[in-house]
């Protein structure tokens, strides 16, 4: 009879291992596929428009809508992901949103329908970012998430760059609406990829950073309030370093981008589509170096580069406006933003563990750094078309002498907080 008890009892456990194996390979797919899900037609949006009579002021007033909007449902996003047992169904319901917004755009390009479009889009990629963090941290627990969120990451910038140069080709051989049919297509096989991953597989206490801990902190008598976030100092100066950072990064792509093609030095699609395949090829690179450097270093090093790539970047963009300038130009952008894809994920997760908050805290640095990302295109494109391009790129690039400002001189209190991984997450890594 023991026999038969311990045979099931391995069994059972060799059935969780199976599910959990499962669910990793399906939430890189996931994350290779989501890109579109999360930015709709992306940096392609603001060329669709110019060719359709846009100016640059309006085509950022526009963008900086629906970042306004993702900013402020990012944190409830992420209280609701913390609650919901549903995780998975987020995933699909926003990826339905986000396709049937972007298509609204081709039906019109009115300005109501623009806005309405952007809204509807930044309001899914604002939910699905905490849930994949949720999922991912519920299926491989705190000490495999900074290696998961890696390869995650990882996939998720291959996705990109694929993505993006198929839109290209497609946008140059068929005009700029195949982008769209593409974009919806990868929304499907991102809904696809999350139903492969077994339900049973996800821990909902982990995903919230209540690892083994009981029920009743599922239902919130022991997790902490949201007064969690505010009492984090380290949280507090990574959200601001966060924020100065995308006020200059978040409008640098797109309205470089109109920069060469208004000046009539690349083909719209085509141009479009390296500038974010140069930049995704490195991310993928950058990501893996992140989870590497992090486990052995933690993570406040990685952050620094990343802060610095920016303002050579605008450096560069202001003084580089050729066809050629995306190579170096987006290079840097592939450096930054790889690097806090894995960080910052990863980070939050270390500020918060045991606090039953982790998704509130992903949500919460999101809304922060949404403030800078969703005021960048409307800033940088009003400099444009009062100043030019040169002046644009040259103050959108020195904001972030602001975040390493803040991170060398805070690195005292800062370092020891972001040594938050362990030998477990360097074992994960491998």
């Amino acid at each position: 009879m023991a026999t038969t008890a311990g045979t099931i009892t391995a069994s059972s456990g060799s059935e969780a291992d199976g599910d959990r194996k499962r669910a990793r390979g399906a939430l890189q797919a996931l994350n290779f596929f989501m890109a579109d899900m999360q930015a709709g037609i992306g940096p392609f949006l603001g060329v669709f428009l110019q060719q359709r009579g846009w100016q640059s002021g309006p085509i950022g007033t526009v963008m900086t809508a629906g970042g306004v909007a993702g900013m402020l449902f990012t944190a409830p996003a992420g209280a609701f992901i913390d609650h919901t047992t549903k995780k998975r169904l987020v995933v699909i319901v926003t990826g339905i949103c986000t396709v049937l917004a972007s298509f609204l755009i081709l039906w019109s390009q009115a300005w109501a329908v623009v806005t309405v479009s952007q809204v509807a889009t930044a309001i899914a990629g604002a939910a699905i970012g905490p849930a994949v963090a949720g999922m991912t941290l519920g299926v491989v627990r705190q000490k495999g998430f900074n290696a998961q969120n890696g390869r995650n990451q990882a996939y998720n910038h291959a996705g990109n760059m694929i993505g993006a140069g198929l839109s290209g080709w497609l946008g140059w051989k068929f005009g700029m609406p195949a982008i769209f049919y593409l974009s919806a297509a990868f929304g499907v096989m991102a809904i696809l990829s999350v139903l492969a991953i077994p339900e049973r597989a996800i821990d909902h206490q982990a995903a919230r950073g209540l690892e083994g801990k009981g029920e009743e902190d599922h239902e919130g008598g022991k997790a902490e309030g949201f007064k969690v976030l505010m009492r984090n100092r380290p949280m507090l100066i990574l959200a601001l370093a966060l924020a100065c950072f995308h006020l200059g990064n978040g409008g640098m792509l797109p309205l470089y981008t109109l920069a060469v093609v208004g000046a009539g030095k690349g083909n719209p699609a085509l141009f479009t589509a390296t500038t974010v395949v140069v930049a995704q090829a490195v991310m993928i690179l950058a990501s893996i170096v992140a989870m590497k450097v992090a486990a052995g270093r933690g993570y406040w090093l990685v952050l620094l580069i990343s802060f610095a790539a920016l303002p050579l970047r605008g450096l560069l963009a202001g003084t580089f406006i050729q066809h050629w300038g995306v190579w170096p130009v987006q290079a840097l952008d592939g450096i930054g933003a790889g690097l806090q894809s894995v960080a910052v994920p990863g980070l939050v997760a270390c500020l918060l563990k045991g606090t039953g908050r982790v998704n509130v805290g992903q949500g919460a640095v999101m809304t922060i750094q949404g403030v800078g990302a969703s005021l960048s295109p409307a800033i940088g494109g009003w400099i444009a078309q009062v100043f030019g391009y040169r002046a644009c790129f040259f103050i959108l690039g020195s904001f972030a002498t602001v975040s390493l400002a803040l991170w060398i001189g805070f690195a005292a209190t800062l370092r020891p907080a972001c040594a938050g991984t362990d030998a477990a997450d360097a074992e994960g890594a491998r």
